[in-house]
């Protein structure tokens, strides 16, 4: 019964027109873990996000100093992802400050685009509670994928020492283990669908959101 009024609440959503938003980024730095912190900040000025279903939030790129930290670049954005008509309960954000830790950036105005298709997507982060082994992990991903009725081959891919690609993110005083995972193979029916639903927990804090494979994330 809970997988059948999951996707019944997938085909809801999916019926539905989503967007992303892309801010510009003023600032220097922010701290590489910084998913939770980001979110805490935008909840902070649009409190109303905690209801919204289907928000996804992407963490920041920017060039790491290898000491819990990023510099920010001229590419770096700020995406979120919702339905269309919840635009204007985001757009507010342009030109607001956020205080991230000890760091502080100020967003610019936001351009707007529909998701489009591709067939090899990529999340750099996604936590599924209860599984922190890859074999395990990767089983419980294609789980939610069956249940959200989209065909793809998965895959966590190798990190620097050619090992699964664990990752963590700290949230309050806990820390939450996951993998990166590549989806390909996929129809536009299903590219789509993953954008919008992503896999695992954690999405309004960068984990489980899915984008196309070229270039980094």
């Amino acid at each position: 019964m809970l997988a059948n009024d999951r996707q019944k609440t997938a085909n809801d959503l999916a019926a539905q027109p989503f967007v992303e938003l892309s801010f510009g980024v003023i600032g220097e730095t922010l701290p590489a873990d910084h998913g939770y912190g980001l979110y805490s900040a935008i909840a902070h000025l649009c409190p109303d996000i905690h209801e919204q279903a289907g928000v996804s939030i992407l963490t920041i790129p920017g060039i790491p100093d290898r000491n819990r930290k990023i510099y920010l670049t001229d590419q770096s954005r700020f995406r979120i992802r919702l339905l269309g008509d919840k635009i204007s309960s985001v757009y507010k954000l342009a030109g607001k400050s956020l205080k991230i830790g000890s760091h502080s950036i100020r967003l610019g105005i936001p351009q707007i685009f529909c998701l489009q298709p591709h067939s090899a997507l990529r999340a750099r982060l996604v936590v599924i509670k209860g599984f922190q082994e890859p074999e395990d992990f990767l089983e419980a991903a294609r789980r939610q994928l069956d249940t959200l009725e989209i065909s793809c081959g998965l895959e966590i891919p190798p990190n620097l020492e050619n090992l699964p690609d664990r990752k963590a993110i700290k949230i309050k005083r806990f820390r939450v283990v996951g993998f990166g995972l590549e989806a390909s193979n996929l129809s536009d029916e299903d590219s789509i669908k993953l954008q919008i639903f992503g896999i695992g927990g954690k999405r309004r804090m960068g984990c489980g959101v899915f984008v196309p494979s070229r270039g980094k994330l």
